[in-house]
């Protein structure tokens, strides 16, 4: 395997008033490969979901060092993250964020809208393939309010997918499903992992710990990286 992402002493802080900050990422080293399932573990306000935006590019740190295929992120501009972001990433949530006002096919062309220059024929290709590779190309002009929430969530790896990107980010992809459709979720991403794709996933239930390869665990702001799945 071959580096994708790199860590180097970063550090992340919150401002609370003019004289006070909170220290919420300490020193963070560690690195991720492509095709690593790496899982982000930690206590509420232990700043996994922190270390995950900052991964993502949807939140910035203060100092250190962050290398995406070599190349150090902290000299791009804003228009130069985003389109590294579209270009490579894909996100998934744990409220799924479709656009109740838009259908399932809707939803899931949005990347390639505002990747731009994709003809509307391959756009419509492309939606009828992700979403048929997630088992629900037959919802495609339905509204997300029809769907279960595991439907949605569905629908919203295959808005993940459809740039065919280099790195799934996914928070809490379980959280708000039920154990059985949890379960069918995380075996998608498995079978997306099986097939080369790289994915960074928060959770903090430990029983989804044996779909990574790799664990971090956060604990008052240190990252710590554990083996063979034993977590204290």
């Amino acid at each position: 395997m071959s580096r994708l992402i790199e860590l180097n002493n970063v550090n992340k802080y919150y401002k609370l008033n003019k004289s006070e900050s909170l220290h919420v990422l300490k020193n963070i080293n560690f690195k991720i490969e492509k095709g690593d399932f790496l899982i982000i573990m930690g206590k509420s306000g232990s700043g996994k979901t922190t270390l995950l935006n900052l991964l993502g590019m949807l939140d910035s740190f203060d100092d250190g060092e962050y290398l995406i295929n070599g190349k150090n992120v902290i000299g791009l501009n804003e228009v130069e993250r985003s389109s590294l972001r579209n270009e490579i990433m894909g996100f998934i949530f744990q409220q799924f964020h479709l656009i109740d006002s838009l259908t399932i096919g809707q939803n899931v062309e949005l990347p390639l809208l505002y990747k731009g220059g994709v003809p509307k024929k391959e756009r419509e290709n492309l939606v009828n393939k992700y979403l048929d590779l997630v088992g629900l190309k037959n919802k495609k002009n339905r509204m997300p309010s029809e769907l279960s929430g595991g439907q949605q969530q569905r629908i919203a790896i295959a808005r993940a997918m459809i740039n065919n990107p280099a790195v799934i980010f996914a928070d809490e992809p379980t959280g708000a499903l039920d154990s059985e459709t949890g379960i069918e979720i995380m075996e998608m991403l498995k079978k997306l992992n099986d097939e080369k794709k790289t994915i960074i996933m928060v959770t903090h239930d430990r029983d989804l710990a044996k779909y990574a390869n790799k664990i971090i665990i956060i604990k008052d702001g240190v990252a710590s990286e554990v083996n063979d799945y034993v977590i204290d």
